[in-house]
């Protein structure tokens, strides 16, 4: 899962409003992308009559399929999974029956949804782009894009 290393990770939206620029010297406004994203994941989330979805605010929503175990990952946790990640229009850009990753070093929004189920659970994770990759195209995601994780945890071990 190459796609979902990073080099640092800001997880709050006042950290949001000190990434005012891209690397092409435009001006990226975080939080008003943040706002823009929020309206699309709340329209797909109505559009597919999605239940039982929560809203961390100021992050991430997320659906629990199933639970899973009481014991949750930590963020620097070592996981075993499966996952299908997909855009907003329903276009899958990765995927794996079973993969290992320690959750400090992929996009912040997966390993906080991960975190919301145990051992043997199941989550769906609708990602804000800050959360993502941000203003940055990555591979077939264009800058700026919700994404949409489905993700099973076979197992984990915190760190």
């Amino acid at each position: 899962m190459k796609k979902f290393l990073l080099l640092g990770t800001g997880v709050a939206l006042t950290v949001m409003a000190a990434c005012s620029k891209k690397d092409s010297g435009e001006t990226y406004d975080a939080i008003a992308q943040y706002n823009i994203d929020s309206v699309k994941i709340e329209n797909y989330i109505k559009e597919n009559n999605i239940l039982d979805v929560k809203h961390d605010t100021g992050s991430l929503w997320y659906q629990i399929v199933k639970p899973g175990s009481d014991a949750k990952p930590n963020g620097v946790a070592s996981v075993k999974l499966g996952y299908k990640g997909t855009l907003l229009n329903k276009t899958q850009f990765d995927g794996k029956d079973t993969a290992n990753f320690d959750l400090d070093k992929v996009i912040p929004g997966f390993s906080m949804g991960i975190r919301k189920i145990g051992k043997d659970g199941e989550v769906n994770i609708f990602i804000p782009s800050y959360f993502g990759y941000g203003p940055y195209k990555n591979g077939s995601i264009p800058a700026n894009s919700p994404l949409i994780f489905n993700v099973k945890l076979y197992e984990f071990t915190n760190k």
